[in-house]
């Protein structure tokens, strides 16, 4: 194709190109389905357990690039394009580690963070309760023991992280997402949700 009608054509391309470039920076999206590095079940040539690391860019509900971290929130807490990383070390029967690290979040803000049991969804509560250990309805069973809390205070630049252990192992199946809280504690407005391919060591 050339001439008049060459020239437009290839100036259309170059125009939604940009138009989607820039979807994605808006959106905090350019990588916003995230990797990760899941090791599972160990071979015969390392410990047994399970290894896992992931990461992703926030991004609304219904954003143009989905991700696998998902923001509710409007008041500027964990806007699109925030980061957050999680990773897990559980050995066979025994102790599990799920740690955090975030950037771009409000600085100086003090934030609630659990493992919760469903994954993410266009709504907050559709990543159900918090994982507990012992599930129980009593109030007293939401507790750092019962359950991963990984609370934190972003600092100066937006940046924040946690860790937690545990001398158990998730259950099958039963773990599969991070909310981040507004607050910190046991319960606090629901600003965003991460979903984990947790797993479990035994």
């Amino acid at each position: 194709m050339g001439g008049v009608a060459g020239a437009v054509v290839r100036k259309a391309v170059v125009v939604l190109a940009g138009a989607l470039a820039s979807v994605a920076l808006a959106t905090g999206t350019s990588d916003a389905a995230g990797t990760s590095d899941t090791t599972g079940p160990a071979d015969s040539d390392s410990a047994p357990g399970y290894r896992m690391r992931t990461d992703a860019r926030f991004a609304p509900p219904g954003a143009f690039v989905p991700s696998a971290a998902v923001t509710y929130d409007g008041t500027g807490l964990v806007p699109p394009a925030a980061w957050i990383e999680v990773s897990q070390r559980s050995e066979e029967r025994g102790p599990t580690t799920v740690a955090l690290r975030v950037t771009g979040l409000k600085a100086g803000h003090a934030y609630g963070v659990h493992v919760h049991r469903d994954p993410c969804g266009a709504e907050p509560a559709t990543a159900g309760g918090h994982y507990q250990h012992r599930p129980s309805t009593d109030p007293a069973a939401a507790n750092p023991e019962n359950e991963v809390w990984l609370d934190f205070t972003a600092d100066d630049r937006g940046e924040g992280g946690a860790s937690a252990r545990h001398d158990w192992n998730f259950r099958r199946g039963e773990a599969a997402s991070v909310v981040l809280h507004a607050e910190p504690g046991g319960a606090g407005a629901r600003l965003a949700c991460f979903t984990v391919p947790f797993g479990w060591g035994g």
